[in-house]
């Protein structure tokens, strides 16, 4: 995992793994603090990531997750993203069917280098092999990476975006098919170094995106 990350930073071990994932996002009602919600924009989104730390320049430890790739089926997003606000995103089609009870996901980027698909339900619990040991411990691991940094085009320069929420909430789901193309590149990850763990679903959740300076590598 450590190949897939700039210099600074070093992957955040749990259990003696390294934790990287796919956040499949559904933003609603988005628009600048002042505006009113009904002028909110709706998108759907994708950012695969890698939780990592690293050393500040007071020598203290920091954490957070590295964004790999941005991914959004929002022309808006698309063009805007690294101007208007951090994050520089990949156009590409989103197929979304949500019951409530059941979700199938379906993302295929413009560029045709990502794939993602999933199928999923509610469940009660994590899997018997997840290598969390409660939905708590996988809750508070994913709490702690609300500062995250995105690659660029620029290779010097990381772009960062903090996550502030009014509620933290996390549901357990059962996966019935899960597959990135990006995580079962073998020329990324050599076979059988990559292994599913677990899904988690957070909904109706109020919260801000707030900038945070650059990360000059």
């Amino acid at each position: 995992m450590s190949r897939r990350l700039p210099a600074n930073f070093r992957p955040k071990i749990h259990n003696g793994f390294a934790v990287a994932g796919i956040c499949l996002i559904r933003l609603e009602q988005m628009r600048p603090k002042p505006l009113p919600s009904f002028l909110g924009l709706s998108s759907e989104n994708a950012a695969h990531r890698i939780a990592v730390i690293w050393d500040d320049a007071k020598g203290g430890k920091k954490e957070g997750v590295f964004v790999v790739r941005r991914d959004t089926d929002s022309s808006v997003n698309s063009l805007a993203g690294g101007f208007l606000f951090p994050g520089e995103y990949h156009p590409a089609h989103f197929e979304v069917a949500d019951t409530g009870e059941k979700i199938a996901f379906q993302m295929k980027s413009r560029d045709d280098k990502v794939t993602v698909r999933l199928r999923t339900k509610l469940a009660n619990e994590l899997p018997s092999e997840s290598q969390f040991a409660t939905l708590k411990a996988a809750s508070d691991f994913f709490e702690a990476g609300s500062l995250g940094y995105s690659a660029t085009k620029n290779k010097n320069r990381l772009e960062g975006m903090i996550l502030k929420t009014k509620t933290w909430r996390v549901e357990p789901l059962e996966v019935e098919e899960v597959y990135s193309s990006y995580f079962s590149n073998h020329e990324h990850f050599p076979p059988g170094s990559v292994i599913f763990d677990s899904a988690l679903l957070m909904r109706d959740i109020e919260h801000e995106w707030q900038s945070t300076p650059e990360f000059c590598l």
